[in-house]
């Protein structure tokens, strides 16, 4: 039963796929779909995309080594979240463009569309890959299967619904998936585990003292996990992505804000279900075998079922927003350069993402069909590298350090302070990555706190000096930036 449950699950989800296509139209239906969500899609499909299998499944496991205090990991996460929507969403939901990238080259000029692109390219494809691996946890305890067949199982699913409709797949999906993760997780995983463990009275009995402290996990983690994952998510191309879906800048801020508290929530409730699994299955070798082996001791089969299909809910939600990402700063940053350099030649120069609200010239079929493509094709590329890699913590600790060493500083600034300039960005990029990559060298140790606090306080400097420095931002520039973000419609 647990097993057709899940088949279900993905047959629904394939369906979603091609419902999504009907809605989708145009690029901007397939990549941020047609920027007309509105409160309850947008938040439960933000929730969705940030709350993954690490979150998930590493929560959980967590929660098993650490107790309690296995909640920080998401815990971050969901902070970041209530950071970026409200203090920048409503300014970054107003720009009306595809990208990080574009952001950049709106707020500064050309130029900065490639470099951003080439670092954002990298972290959101080692995201797709990581929450693609995932599905070898999940499939192996459901069917029994190795791993190879698995990733390829979930990541055909995937890259399905996300080359038929895009945007517009991916959010109802999501959305679906997000009411997966709420059944699955809070409403039957969590009761039933502590009710297994003896209840609360119990459980407090059960485990050591220190696991319901919430410091064991260590101070230092805890700062690691804020700078890398908060910080990260204030300027990632995924998060951002769905920014741009909101209908409002008010949408975009308070049903943000929802999706932040919901996932504060979700971090609490795995610790708690991890710390529980403490009593309920004992003994296990590797925590993040955990969230399987709780769910097989603690539930009947098709509830078992169910919390299954909510963490594969959780890693299908990640992956594809993050292959949609993926494919999209490709596009629309790196081609870009290429069309903006072809189209200087021909016609004359284009806006900073290739014409007004990102038009690259190319007929809406075109556009669309050159969408589809780009999904499809690193949709593969997704899949064949997580069948080659077992473990891309390290790629993924290095491609978060990159981004928030090399572009959080340009990013931010260019939102926060008017003095910024190209040349000021373009030096914190290049110093940034050069010391939190030269700092991970020095120390060997890529988890370290050092390379990117030293990449962000070195960029920052370089910002600053090299700002102040050079010239102000032309006045068309800064006209056009004015008049993105200081638009009206500030409204639900």
């Amino acid at each position: 039963m647990d097993v057709a449950v899940v088949v279900l699950y993905l047959a629904a989800m394939i369906a979603f796929g091609f419902w999504g296509r009907r809605r989708t139209v145009d690029r901007t239906d397939f990549l941020v779909a047609g920027r007309r969500l509105g409160p309850w899609l947008y938040s439960g499909t933000m929730a969705a995309v940030v709350l993954g299998g690490a979150s998930t499944i590493g929560g959980v496991g967590l929660g098993y080594q650490y107790g309690l205090s296995g909640m920080w990991l998401v815990v971050a996460i969901g902070s970041g979240i209530l950071v970026l929507s409200l203090a920048f969403s409503g300014r970054i939901q107003r720009l009306g463009v595809f990208t990080v990238g574009q952001m950049l080259e709106l707020r500064y000029g050309t130029g900065l569309g490639a470099p951003s692109g080439i670092v954002m390219w990298a972290y959101t494809l080692m995201l797709a890959v990581t929450s693609t691996i995932a599905y070898a946890t999940i499939f192996g305890v459901l069917l029994g299967l190795p791993r190879v067949p698995s990733i390829l199982i979930g990541g055909a699913v995937v890259v399905v619904y996300s080359t038929l409709g895009g945007m517009w797949s991916v959010t109802l999906t999501d959305f679906v998936q997000f009411l997966i993760k709420t059944v699955g997780i809070f409403l039957v995983l969590l009761p039933v585990v502590l009710w297994r463990a003896g209840g609360w009275e119990g459980l407090v009995a059960a485990v050591p003292a220190d696991a319901l402290s919430l410091t064991t996990i260590g101070g230092g983690t805890i700062v690691t996990y804020f700078v890398t994952y908060g910080f990260g998510l204030l300027i990632g191309q995924d998060i951002w992505q769905r920014v741009f879906t909101a209908r409002s800048p008010g949408v975009a801020r308070w049903a943000g804000f929802g999706a932040g508290v919901y996932c504060l929530a979700y971090g609490v409730v795995g610790a708690l279900i991890g710390t529980a699994a403490q009593v309920v299955v004992p003994g296990l070798a590797e925590r993040d075998d955990a969230f399987a082996a709780v769910v097989e001791a603690a539930l009947p089969p098709v509830l078992a079922g169910l919390v299954l299909a909510a963490a594969l809910s959780a890693v299908m939600s990640t992956s594809s927003g993050a292959l949609l990402a993926t494919a999209t700063v490709f596009d629309q940053d790196l081609l870009a350069a290429l069309r903006r350099r072809r189209a200087a030649r021909g016609t004359g120069a284009t806006g900073p993402d290739g014409g007004a609200d990102g038009d690259t010239g190319a007929g809406p079929h075109d556009e669309l069909s050159g969408n589809r493509w780009a999904v499809a094709v690193f949709g593969v590329v997704m899949i064949g590298i997580a069948c080659l890699l077992r473990d891309v913590v390290a790629a993924l600790t290095l491609a978060y350090g990159i981004l928030v060493g090399g572009l959080l500083v340009p990013v931010l600034g260019g939102l926060l302070w008017r003095r910024a300039t190209r040349a000021g960005a373009l030096a914190a990029m290049g110093v940034g990555t050069v010391v939190t990559l030269g700092t991970m060298l020095v120390l060997g140790d890529l988890y370290a706190n050092e390379p990117v606090f030293a990449g962000l306080g070195s960029g920052l400097v370089a910002f600053v000096v090299v700002s102040l420095a050079t010239r102000p931002v032309d006045d068309g520039v800064r006209t056009g930036w004015d008049r993105r973000v200081g638009a009206t419609g500030d409204r639900g």
